[in-house]
């Protein structure tokens, strides 16, 4: 998958898709190329593949976090964790929501994610109250990138408590891209922006090559302190 299939946009059905099977192990590659997929819909069982021509990322050290939420995000309210429950996380961001009525994550999207999970390539940050999980995100990590793919939000502010701690993992384990595929006036809030597919590529190339570690439930310490570091 050459860089020049970032160069024309979004291609869609891939010639050869129903030739060459899907594995988790074609999955990573795509990404390590610069696509992600997408089912046309819940019920579909193909695959649509995408690169768009300016690429949404989240500066880790641009992101802007309002004094109201580090002061929920540091409050008792909510309790954070990781890859404690990955399906439940990939049923939140399928299900059904205001501006979001239709789902992208078919079953075979389920599998496939799950499946990158297991593999111990993608990961979900999870928000809780009172034991509940009312938010939370998922996405891909290969090498210092990670891929974001979807939140959902059950809660006022659960979502965006995810994405801090997201954030705050992610600089702590030593990651520099954050993909968020397309950008969106809510991500531009937290430092989002969008760049040309070229850039994008070069950062990506870089970041794939070289080696970052996820941050999970033992280093609350460390944690916390990165959190708090991206106020300063």
């Amino acid at each position: 998958m050459p860089i020049k299939a970032c160069e024309k946009g979004y291609p869609k059905n891939m010639a050869g898709q129903g030739r060459v099977p899907v594995t988790p192990e074609l999955m990573l590659r795509a990404y390590m190329a610069g696509l992600f997929p997408m089912a046309p819909d819940a019920g579909s069982d193909e695959l649509e593949w995408f690169c768009p021509e300016m690429r949404g990322i989240l500066p880790l050290d641009g992101f802007h976090v309002s004094r109201r939420l580090m002061r929920t995000v540091l409050s008792a309210r909510f309790a954070v964790a990781t890859d404690q429950d990955f399906p439940a996380v990939m049923d939140g961001c399928a299900e059904p929501a205001p501006g979001r009525e239709t789902t992208w994550i078919s079953p075979r999207i389920r599998t496939l994610f799950c499946a990158l999970h297991d593999m111990g390539h993608a990961h979900s940050v999870e928000v809780r109250h009172e034991g509940r999980l009312v938010g939370g995100l998922y996405g891909v990590a290969i090498g210092q990138a990670f891929f974001g793919e979807s939140m959902f939000s059950r809660m006022r502010d659960a979502s965006k408590v995810a994405l801090v701690h997201l954030v705050a993992r992610l600089k702590l384990g030593g990651f520099h891209v954050l993909d968020t595929q397309f950008g969106t006036d809510h991500l531009s809030s937290f430092g989002g922006v969008e760049i040309p597919a070229r850039d994008y590529m070069r950062q990506l190339g870089q970041a794939v090559g070289r080696q970052a570690a996820w941050i999970g439930n033992d280093r609350v310490t460390d944690l916390q302190a990165a959190i708090r570091a991206l106020r300063t």
